[in-house]
Formats: C-alpha cells, structure tokens, sequence
C-alpha cells in the first residue's frame, strides 16, 4: 500500500489579496467609528503589586512559602475506573487570577535558598 494511493488528489492554492489605497482607507474607516474600549477595572491590581513587592530575605519565610505554594496544581486528576480513563479533570491553577504572581513568589523564594543561602530546592521540585 502506497502513501499516495490515500491522498487528496486535488490541491487547492491560497493566495494573497492586495487592496488598493483606496480599498484600505475605506476598511480603516469603517474600523475607526468603534468607540475606543475603556480600559477593565482590575481591582486585584493593589493585591498583585504587594505580591510582587514582597522581598524575601528570610531564610524561614523562603521555605515555608516553597512548602505552602506547589509546584504543581494538586487539583489536577485522570479519573479512572477498570483501569480505563473514564475523563481527566485539567490544572484549574491557570483560572486563578493571581496564578502568575504567586509562582514567581515562590520563584523568587526558591531562588533565595538556592542563590543566597546555597541550598538544595530540590526538594520543591
């Protein structure tokens, strides 16, 4: 059995289109009566600041921030029954909207212990 035998037999061409000036002064306007949006009121912005600020100099802090905060989502699971999977539930971490600032939290913690007191984090990891 050949590859070729299974293939489509027509190939079709795409192909780029040119405006003309005219053309595309005609689509800037149309784009262009869309009221600007206002920007979105983020009120966990003080919140994601003071978790960015947090400086760790505490050899204590560092590991108690490595113990609390996983470095994988615990919520994350295949459902199993006979040994076949019946659905696979995914990490629900990247919902949460302080996700980014607190992995780079216990980043910069891990960083700490490892750099600064010349730890092994390997048992974060």
């Amino acid at each position: 059995m050949k590859v070729f035998d299974n293939t489509t037999k027509k190939i079709f061409f795409a192909s780029w289109v040119a405006l003309t000036p005219t053309e595309a002064s005609n689509t800037n306007a149309i784009h262009s009566h869309h009221p600007a949006s206002k920007p979105d009121l983020d009120i966990l912005q003080p919140l994601r600041r003071w978790l960015d600020h947090v400086k760790v100099s505490d050899r204590q802090f560092a590991h108690r921030l490595c113990h609390l905060i996983p470095a994988q989502c615990p919520f994350e699971r295949d459902v199993k029954l006979f040994g076949k999977t019946l659905f696979h539930i995914p990490p629900m971490c990247k919902l949460n909207p302080l996700y980014e600032e607190v992995m780079s939290l216990r980043f910069r913690a891990l960083c700490y212990l490892a750099d600064e007191c010349g730890e092994d984090v390997s048992q974060y990891c």
